[in-house]
């Protein structure tokens, strides 16, 4: 609503309705997610059978906890390795395209920073199918030519690593860029003055600047790199990641355990979240 034109009564309560309406729907599918998952029932429906942790900490059969699951705490570690890498990655040549695409003026500008964003805008079944069949050729062309086996560019870790990396590093260029167009270069050149190297200069001053938007781009990274299913799905091996895992489970009949890793997930990344604010905030 824009404030500065007149608004009916009718208008105001409609708009508050729709306000009210879009959070429950929003809201509403988690909050059935997170219930279900202290039903005692072997079925994440109705109806109510009674309060139960056995979902998360159970250890008998049919109610086997999500801590007690093997394959569901394998494919977290999975996951976890694979959002280090990928955080890690996508932050450090974040930080040099946002020194890349701020500071310099050059020639193919403009068309390079269309081919960082390209990313955002191609589906991820087809940047996964793209990168396996260029990642193939590449590996087939090899073999052929040195009769060596190159494991790396089959499906596997490396490929999804590399298949995440490709578009969340857009994103966390965004965010560092976003931050360092605010930044005074006069304190870099005052540094300058004083006798610091341009290194320094940069270290000491420019990167501390920047370090709410590190984090809060390495939070980012972390969670889309959990919660990505299409881009990985092509590229997974034998090693699957959390999505992966939870949807092989899924099509063989949901159970509460789902319901769980759902719930863990979710606090996880309000935590995360919280904390990449709270620095935040602490910095500015």
């Amino acid at each position: 609503m824009i404030p500065t034109i007149p608004q009916t009564k009718l208008l105001k309560w409609s708009y508050r309705a729709y306000v009210t309406l879009f959070f429950v729907y929003l809201a509403l599918p988690l909050t059935v997610v997170s219930v279900f998952a202290f039903n005692n029932s072997v079925f994440p429906s109705l109806p109510w059978e009674g309060f139960t942790m056995a979902w998360f900490f159970g250890t008998e059969a049919p109610f086997i906890g999500v801590f007690n699951e093997r394959s569901i705490m394998r494919a977290i570690g999975t996951s976890a390795f694979v959002a280090v890498w990928v955080a890690g990655l996508a932050v450090f040549v974040g930080t040099c395209n946002a020194f890349l695409f701020v500071r310099h003026d050059f020639r193919g500008k403009g068309f390079l920073y269309i081919l960082m964003l390209l990313p955002l805008i191609i589906p991820g079944v087809i940047l996964g199918i793209s990168i396996l069949v260029f990642a193939s050729s590449v590996a087939n062309t090899l073999e052929d030519n040195t009769e060596m086996w190159f494991d790396a560019l089959r499906p596997g870790l490396v490929l999804v690593i590399l298949g995440q990396f490709s578009f969340i590093t857009t994103f966390a260029t965004l965010v560092i860029s976003a931050r360092l167009q605010k930044f005074d270069t006069s304190l870099e050149e005052a540094a300058l003055n004083l006798g610091a190297t341009k290194w320094g200069a940069v270290r000491q001053i420019t990167l501390p600047f920047l370090l709410p938007a590190i984090m809060g781009a390495g939070v980012v990274a972390v969670l889309m790199s959990f919660e990505n299913f299409n881009t990985t799905l092509m590229l997974v091996g034998s090693d699957s990641p959390l999505t992966i895992t939870m949807f092989d489970k899924l099509k063989h009949g949901s159970t509460p355990v789902l319901n769980a890793v759902s719930l863990l997930l979710m606090i996880v990344s309000a935590g995360l979240g919280l904390l990449a604010l709270l620095f935040q905030r602490g910095k500015d």
